[in-house]
């Protein structure tokens, strides 16, 4: 079967008079990866169960496929989801954890363990079949919990938050391994997250989402170097937020001694804004009469990333190569350019 698009239209939901989703529209191509990115509370989880058929929506349609399942019972989707405490059975080693869905489906013991057996080799746990929850490291249940979901052969793949309570290192190897199962799979799959690098490094597109509505829906190269909002700009990645002078017509802002083109030019009244401008768009040039003075250095490995003070305290980040970072001592004035690119402003 091929794998089906998810929309979610006009989708809204709320607990107790508060609104965790307001209108929600996304659509996720068929057999692509899309994650949820957004602060605590912005409706990514709710959105999930709500696709899952965990939560009712209030109104809104849910369609799979192009057909609406808004009313259909979760165990009726045809999905599988992987939950971020693993839920994992502790009396049942890996290999019955991973044949419980097929159990629950009718499947007799010789083929659900055939069956189990090929998704833990899939992910990569074949070793570890008999071994129970209590006897695995966090990445290897997660793995488990993967291969449980993926057994029964859904449609659609929901991960919420799967990664979150794993450490630095496990977290990056086992969401690109999530990453190529899933392409060699072709699964529609929705990844709910709060870390900006993750969504950004495995998403074919990320949703920025915001007290329930979506701020942005693109590809991650999109969402980091062309956000559609100030809000998306500050969330993804690092950005400085620099004092400006905005044009009586509100097309150019003055920072810094430059004078730039806005991108979102006309939209706001002449006056005092911020300045948005991500920190490898920022170079500093040492001089004795500069407008900064360095504070600190902070070696990245082929970046360093430089940071100074403004003579009003404001501070400028600058990531340079490491090769030319050796004048940025602390203490050293500098000159500070800006790439000549449109920029966002925001309210100061």
């Amino acid at each position: 079967m091929s794998a089906p698009s998810v929309e979610l239209v006009d989708l809204s939901r709320s607990f107790g008079g508060v609104a965790a989703l307001d209108g929600l529209d996304l659509t996720v191509a068929p057999g692509t990866l899309t994650c949820l990115l957004g602060p605590s509370g912005c409706g990514k989880t709710t959105a999930l169960r709500i696709i899952a058929g965990l939560e009712h929506s209030d109104r809104g349609e849910v369609r799979v496929g192009g057909q609406d399942v808004a009313r259909v019972p979760a165990n009726k989707r045809d999905m599988g989801m992987v939950f971020q405490s693993y839920s994992l059975f502790p009396n049942l080693n890996a290999l019955d954890n991973v044949a419980f869905g097929l159990r629950m489906r009718g499947w007799n013991g010789a083929r659900r363990r055939t069956r189990a057996g090929e998704l833990l080799e899939l992910v990569g746990l074949s070793a570890h079949a008999e071994k129970y929850t209590h006897q695995m490291s966090g990445g290897q249940q997660q793995r488990v919990a993967l291969a449980r979901a993926l057994a029964v052969e859904p449609r659609v793949l929901l991960l919420d938050e799967p990664l979150s309570a794993l450490d630095a290192v496990v977290r990056v190897q086992l969401r690109e391994e999530i990453r190529a199962l899933q392409t060699r799979l072709g699964i529609t799959t929705v990844f709910v997250t709060h870390d900006q690098e993750e969504a950004l490094s495995i998403s074919d597109q990320v949703a920025v989402m915001r007290a329930g509505r979506l701020e942005q829906c693109a590809a991650p190269a999109e969402v980091y170097a062309d956000p559609a909002t100030s809000f998306v700009a500050e969330f993804i990645g690092t950005m400085n937020r620099l004092p400006g002078t905005l044009s009586a017509d509100g097309a150019t802002v003055e920072v810094v001694g430059r004078r730039l083109k806005v991108r979102d030019g006309g939209s706001r009244p002449g006056g005092e804004v911020a300045v948005l401008i991500r920190p490898e768009a920022v170079r500093f040039e040492v001089s004795e009469t500069g407008a900064a003075t360095v504070r600190q250095a902070g070696f990245r490995g082929p970046i360093t990333r430089v940071t100074a003070v403004l003579e009003d305290g404001t501070e400028v980040l600058s990531d340079v190569p490491s090769a030319g970072a050796a004048e940025l001592v602390p203490g050293r004035r500098a000159d500070v350019v800006l790439e000549e690119a449109p920029v966002l402003v925001a309210d100061r």
